[in-house]
């Protein structure tokens, strides 16, 4: 699956040592999901970071999706 959304996700050696971040920004996806799963809306996230586009939130999302679609989990007994 490609979405233009994908193409605001950069890995790069800087500014976040190989970090998925938003273009290029030191704003890892990581804490993009670490706000939403705290409670925070959409709206008070680009509140509180007005360097965020709300499709930074949907690209965020979008690549936390398919990288877990791609794990395999494996449960020792």
């Amino acid at each position: 699956m490609t979405s233009p959304l994908l193409d605001r996700i950069t890995i790069q050696p800087e500014p976040m040592g190989g970090k998925p971040t938003i273009r290029g920004l030191r704003f890892p996806v990581s804490d993009i999901l670490e706000l939403l799963s705290s409670g925070l809306s959409e709206a008070e996230i680009l509140e509180q970071h007005p360097i965020l586009e709300k499709q930074d939130i949907a690209a965020s999302l979008l690549y936390a999706s398919l990288k877990i679609k791609n794990t395999v989990v494996i449960y020792a007994v």
